[in-house]
């Protein structure tokens, strides 16, 4: 079996990757990040070694002691992560993050693929064997959106894109054509949060990719816990850029939708 390497950050992405590759053929040796990744991980790879941040640089030993030239970074570790004192601990994490001009998630996670490279690593789509949990466009759930939520979804497309493009986030939150929220580096969930407090309730959030997304890495993902933040937040409707979103067990997220009275639409 041809072996892969994983990159294993957190949420259900890396186990939804390892699951996919199994059934293709693959060998999945992760290694997974101790506080970030989930214990599922060592179920759902072939094998798991667990690291710290302050351990960055044995990731490459480990890769290279398994034969493997391929590798794919799935999930994220937690941006707090970024400001705390353990990436100080590894001489190679902290040069990288001291080299680069500025600490977006673009430049981050480019300057991470080029020292794989560098160390004669490729680093692959990281869709790849998954991509039909990419929707196409149109309406995924029984409710269409009305010709309010159209607008809306209209008019924050175009903002989720411009943000995007300036790498600040993927996603906003708009309620009659005004600007909720906007994502930055507390993520989506905290987004939703706040939207919710904001507006109370009735607003469209909508997520997208980058106008020149690197599908190796910080893709667009909504799943389950999205779908149950939206809720509990009051929310309207979901939009998602069609064919660049991974979603995540969509099957019970949009039944939780439809029972909700929540409108998902890709487009």
């Amino acid at each position: 079996m041809e072996k892969i390497g994983l990159i294993a950050g957190n949420r259900k992405f890396p186990i939804l990757f390892c699951e996919a590759a199994k059934d293709k053929g693959y060998h999945i040796v992760a290694v997974a990040i101790k506080g970030d990744t989930s214990s599922a991980i060592n179920r759902s790879a072939g094998k798991t070694y667990w690291i710290g941040l302050n351990e960055f640089s044995k990731m490459f030993e480990i890769f290279k002691g398994e034969r493997i030239t391929k590798v794919v970074m799935a999930g994220q570790v937690s941006p707090h992560r970024l400001f705390s004192k353990e990436i100080n601990k590894d001489e190679a994490l902290r040069g990288l993050l001291e080299n680069i001009r500025d600490k977006k998630a673009d430049t981050i996670f480019g300057a991470v693929a080029a020292k794989l490279k560098d160390n004669g690593f490729e680093l692959l789509d990281s869709t790849i064997f998954i991509e039909e949990h990419l929707p196409k466009k149109g309406t995924l759930t029984k409710s269409e959106p009305d010709q309010f939520l159209r607008e809306d979804i209209d008019f924050g497309f175009g903002l989720a894109k411009a943000i995007g493009g300036l790498d600040i986030g993927q996603t906003v939150a708009v309620k009659s054509k005004a600007v909720i929220a906007v994502e930055a580096l507390e993520g989506t969930d905290n987004l939703i949060r706040r939207a919710g407090r904001i507006s109370r309730g009735g607003f469209t959030l909508i997520k997208a990719s980058k106008p020149k997304q690197d599908m190796r890495f910080d893709i667009p993902v909504v799943g389950l816990n999205t779908i149950r933040n939206l809720v509990r937040a009051k929310a309207r409707c979901l939009a998602i850029e069609a064919d660049k979103t991974l979603f995540i067990d969509r099957q019970e997220s949009v039944r939780l939708a439809d029972k909700k009275g929540i409108v998902i639409v890709a487009v």
